[in-house]
Parts: structure tokens; sequence; C-alpha cells
């Protein structure tokens, strides 16, 4: 297995980045098209990019703690959570409204494992303050 180090770190996140910045910029220049429906309504046409535009900006919220992930463990735990929270929505939607495509699956596999791994990895590099005495 690869060593758990700060650069390796730094480049998964890059790779894992792609998801949601790709997926982001799809949903706000496609639309629903982007899944496949190009045809929605502009009510959930507006409602799909403004989910694109929030998925974009945890995207890029990730990549602006690239530089220093040492230092950023609050900011990544809160990515985790908003991600785990959407992965978990998408796991009920597989139970309330039937399977979804693979894209949509690899999207659930990114939420509910890969980011919570990051999260995990960036605790054990992470510098912790030590307290005054």
């Amino acid at each position: 297995m690869t060593k758990l180090t700060r650069r390796n770190l730094q480049i998964a996140i890059a790779i894992a980045g792609i998801v949601p910045v790709g997926a982001g910029l799809g949903g706000i220049l496609l639309g629903p098209g982007f899944v496949g429906e190009p045809n929605a309504l502009p009510d959930i046409t507006s409602m799909f990019a403004y989910l694109s535009g929030l998925l974009l900006a945890i995207g890029l919220i990730f990549y602006a703690s690239i530089p220093h992930i040492e230092r950023h463990t609050n900011r990544i735990r809160l990515l985790t959570l908003i991600v785990f929270i959407g992965g978990l929505s998408r796991l009920a939607s597989v139970f309330l409204h039937g399977s979804p495509g693979g894209t949509m699956w690899f999207g659930m596999v990114m939420e509910l494992l890969v980011t919570p791994f990051i999260c995990w990895w960036q605790s054990r590099i992470a510098i912790v303050p030590v307290p005054a005495i």
C-alpha cells in the first residue's frame, strides 16, 4: 500500500476533485441533459443548475485546501459531512425510487467511501496544535 504521505494525499484530492468539479460544470452548462434528460422542465433545470453549483463549490473548496492540506482538518471534515449526507440521500433514493445508472453508483461510491477515506487520511497527516500550558 502507498504510504499515507502529505504529497500523496494532495495528489489524491487533485484526482478525486475532478469528479465534483467536472460534474458541477457539466450540470451547470448542460442542465439535466448532462444525465440524459435534455427536455426537462425549466424548474427542474433550475434546481439541477443550483445543485450543480453546490457540487462545483465543494470541489473547488477541496482544491483550495490542497496547498496546505495538513492545516485544513475542520474544512475537510465539514466538506466530508456535506458530501456524505448527499451520498446517504442518494442511497435513500435507491430504496425509494429505484436503482440509478452506473454513473450515479460511481458518485455514491465517491460520496460514501472515497471522501470519508480522504477525510481519515487528512486526519493522519494533520498538524495538531500543541496546547498551551
